[in-house]
């Protein structure tokens, strides 16, 4: 009979070796806050026509080019701030990838027209 084996673990090549994971994390973590920042912009522009009519930067595409832009801004920006922040650091991917998912899931919802419709004036 033979005797039990530790479980074979998968050789990590030597380049990656202690590589950190803070820039990878920063790009999931602004993903989910440029997802945020457009599920947001959707509810308040569905609540206020003025600031709606704001974001109308294009007469041909209407609100939605300032939602898409400013989303996109935040999603570079916060890119930035967290790529600075998290550089050379060793971080836990798995947790990362759970709050940016949250991050993601909340975007869903606000993007969801049964919920931001919810904030429609009568």
């Amino acid at each position: 009979m033979e005797a039990a084996r530790p479980p074979q673990t998968q050789a990590v090549p030597p380049s990656y070796q202690g590589r950190p994971e803070g820039p990878a994390a920063a790009a999931l973590l602004a993903t989910g806050v440029g997802s945020l920042v457009l599920a947001i912009l959707v509810v308040i522009a569905e609540a206020n026509e003025s600031f709606a009519m704001s974001l109308a930067y294009s007469d041909r595409v209407g609100p939605l080019s300032g939602k898409t832009i400013w989303a996109v801004v935040a999603y570079f920006g916060s890119w930035a701030i967290l790529a600075v922040a998290l550089r050379g650091r060793r971080m836990n991917l798995g947790v990362v990838a759970i709050v940016a998912g949250v991050l993601l899931a909340l975007a869903l919802v606000g993007t969801f027209s049964p919920f931001f419709e919810l904030f429609k004036p009568d």
